[in-house]
């Protein structure tokens, strides 16, 4: 059914006493006028079941394109009114929400942190393709830059980011983790969709590259990834010597031992 043939059939009768606000054609040109604000949607999406199952179907779906349109893009093949693994709900709390972190088996801190919603993110499947081993490496794989958490009895500060795969189902990461028989994580779930999680660290999955990406000490990280290809994860953000300085700023899209690859303009999404 096209969506200008679904909105028609959901405009409310002069008699039907129902609320304007349940029209699917207002909704849309009422969350276009304030740019897809997600603190509005998701008080919207929480006022009933009806206006719950409006966002689910339509809303976050449509604040996904309209503020990560390449990422989308990419994510759903093009296709951005198709289906998406673990909802567009759960994207769109992974584009615009820090989960936070507490001690895992790998990662210990003194304190937890909580979740916010953050005011713009990187993504970068530059950046994932640091995160993935090289039996891996054709899968797709967008990561965020982390977000800096200060911790009062140390100077290095935490780093929590988050990602997703396209298509994890059909991902080699996926498969790598079936074949080596890897159980899920105790106690842990997804933030994004509540799915279970594998620990890529108990997988032995993560590359050196992924450290030198973050600008941490090599084991200085963990992260996870659920049945629906999200990914969370916590590192240290060590503070850089001069040399590592240097090394940042003479990066200009050439890849080496020392110096990762830099991020090219067309690889890169910005959600504000």
């Amino acid at each position: 059914m096209s969506e200008n043939k679904r909105l028609k059939t959901n405009n409310p009768t002069p008699d039907s006493g129902e609320s304007p606000l349940l029209n699917e054609s207002i909704l849309l040109l009422i969350f276009k006028s304030i740019k897809w604000d997600i603190h509005v949607l998701c008080l919207t999406a929480s006022l009933n079941q009806k206006l719950r199952a409006i966002a689910e179907r339509l809303l976050w779906r449509k604040l996904c394109t309209n503020r990560a349109p390449r990422m989308v893009n990419a994510l759903s093949n093009g296709a951005p009114n198709s289906r998406i693994n673990g909802g567009w709900n759960a994207l769109g709390k992974l584009l615009f929400f820090c989960c936070g972190c507490e001690s895992t088996r790998h990662f210990q801190l003194s304190q937890r942190l909580s979740g916010h919603f953050v005011k713009s993110s990187r993504f970068s499947k530059t950046s994932g393709r640091s995160f993935l081993p090289k039996k891996c490496r054709g899968d797709l794989l967008y990561v965020s830059d982390p977000c800096e958490h200060p911790l009062g009895d140390r100077d290095d500060d935490v780093g929590i980011f988050r990602g997703v795969f396209r298509e994890f189902m059909k991902s080699k990461t996926r498969a790598c983790l079936i074949r080596r028989q890897v159980e899920f994580a105790e106690s842990v779930r997804c933030p994004y969709c509540g799915a279970r999680v594998w620990s890529m660290t108990t997988a032995q999955l993560i590359p050196k590259s992924a450290a030198r990406r973050l600008g941490t000490y090599d084991g200085g990280l963990e992260y996870f990834v659920c049945l629906y290809g999200h990914l969370h994860g916590t590192c240290w953000l060590v503070p850089l010597s001069s040399d590592e300085d240097r090394c940042d700023d003479e990066e200009g899209g050439n890849s080496g031992d020392d110096c990762d690859e830099g991020l090219a303009d067309d690889d890169d999404n910005r959600t504000v």
